[in-house]
């Protein structure tokens, strides 16, 4: 029998990054989904970075997109605040 994970975190999106999400092409927005519905398994898999400078805020890689994310382990929720091509979504 597989294991479940101890705690299912829920992830929101602010509504800016829904914005962003809901002007990309369907593949791409697909591929983006699936990280982010990840994130509530997991809010630091393998590969994310946490941000210098901002306390909770971590990214994580979705092809050349990037999702900026806070993580609330005490409320168990992960807030997407920003999605963003990796050349423009830190400025």
């Amino acid at each position: 029998m597989a294991s479940r994970p101890a705690r299912v975190y829920r992830v929101e999106v602010a509504s800016a990054a829904d914005r962003v999400l809901d002007a990309l092409p369907h593949a791409t927005r697909a591929r983006i989904v699936r990280k982010m519905e990840a994130l509530g398994l997991d809010p630091r898999p393998r590969g994310s970075k946490k941000l210098k400078g901002d306390d909770d805020f971590y990214r994580v890689r979705a092809g050349d997109f990037r999702i900026v994310y806070a993580v609330r382990d005490d409320v168990l929720v992960v807030l997407v605040v920003k999605i963003g091509n990796r050349r423009d979504v830190y400025r």
